[in-house]
């Protein structure tokens, strides 16, 4: 009988904890925004550091630009997601100079797929395609910088 007068009393309560419990916000699935963001940020380095000559400055320019399109994109959309943007995960940068575009490439490829997941928040979608335009277009550029110094030019 005391169980159920617990029950009885407690009951409401445990009904109202339910409740409260599913109206709380969860997360939503949206892209590793993050990660996303420190892997843009250390391709962006890689670009920046990295010695060529004109021609191929050219198109790392064009990279950094679009790179930092991108970072602003996924920086609000990050931000529409509730997601703290003032937290960097680590980043794997090579020391040497050799390679890094090669290795930016790597990774503008990897933030394309990271990016490119389900976004179920509407106001960042518009804010995530953006961004992954932003993405191809630094890829293609640093694609063509890589072309440039295997051709020689």
């Amino acid at each position: 009988m005391k169980s159920m007068n617990k029950l009885v009393l407690h009951g409401p309560l445990l009904l109202l904890a339910v409740l409260f419990a599913g109206c709380v916000s969860q997360p939503s699935k949206h892209p590793a925004y993050l990660h996303a963001l420190s892997d843009l940020r250390t391709a962006r380095w890689m670009l920046e550091h990295r010695p060529g000559d004109a021609a191929v400055s050219a198109h790392e320019s064009e990279a950094i630009s679009e790179i930092d399109r991108a970072i602003e994109e996924l920086r609000r959309a990050a931000i529409d997601d509730g997601k703290n943007i003032h937290e960097h995960p680590a980043a794997d940068v090579p020391t040497d100079y050799r390679g890094r575009l090669h290795k930016a490439a790597d990774l503008l490829r990897k933030v394309r797929t990271d990016t490119y997941r389900e976004e179920d928040n509407p106001s960042a979608r518009g804010l995530r395609d953006r961004a992954l335009g932003h993405i191809d277009a630094a890829l293609h550029a640093t694609e063509r910088a890589i072309h440039d110094v295997e051709v020689g030019h």
